[in-house]
Parts: structure tokens; sequence; C-alpha cells
């Protein structure tokens, strides 16, 4: 049998006389900020990776087209695989400095995250 596909998935019950339920699939992607309003957070992780070191930018603001645009930019730079999935960008390795200097070099406000 095909399972029935609710129609306001989530929303218990609302009391409110304004409400208005908002599909989260309708809503339009928000716009990228610009370069000089970012802030960026650059970050190691190796946690669920089998040991394996992945260096993290999360903060970026804007949409999936141009946060891909970035993580292409940074995985090229760094000649590494990576991806960039919900609202992150994985890079594969250890490059938390080289990645830190060049989003400042573009304009970015980066902070460093971590020892």
């Amino acid at each position: 049998m095909k399972k029935k596909k609710q129609r306001f998935e989530g929303i218990v019950y609302s009391t409110a006389d304004n409400f208005e339920y908002v599909d989260a699939e309708s809503t339009e992607d928000e716009e990228t900020l610009p370069v000089s309003q970012q802030k960026l957070k650059v970050l190691l992780d190796r946690k669920a990776r089998k040991g394996k070191v992945v260096t993290i930018v999360q903060g970026f603001i804007g949409t999936e087209n141009d946060l891909n645009e970035l993580a292409k930019k940074l995985k090229q730079k760094c000649g590494v695989g990576g991806a960039a999935k919900d609202g992150e960008i994985l890079i594969q390795g250890d490059f938390k400095q080289k990645i830190f200097d060049l989003l400042k070099g573009e304009g970015y406000s980066v902070k460093s995250v971590g020892g």
C-alpha cells in the first residue's frame, strides 16, 4: 500500500487565529550575502569519518549554487575532493590554514575554530 502524504507535515495543532501554513518545499532560496558580510567559520573534524580529517567551512548564507561554486573553488585550490551539503563545505584533509588564508584573501570575514 502506498503511504498517504499529509498536507501539513510536522504540524500537530495550532490555536492561532492568523495561522498560515508555509510549506518548506515552496520557500524560495535566500539571496547570497555580499562577500564582505559573510561570517564563515573554518574548523577541523574527524568524528564519524573513521579517523580521517575533514576541513569544514560553516556559516555561508546564500543560494545552493553559490555554495557549490565556492566549494569548487576551494577544492581546486587545495587539490583535493570534498562536498557542499547542508549549508557546509567539506574539504578532505587538513587544509584549515590554507582555506582560512584563501577565504581571507577573497574578502570573507573568517574565524578559525578549534586548536
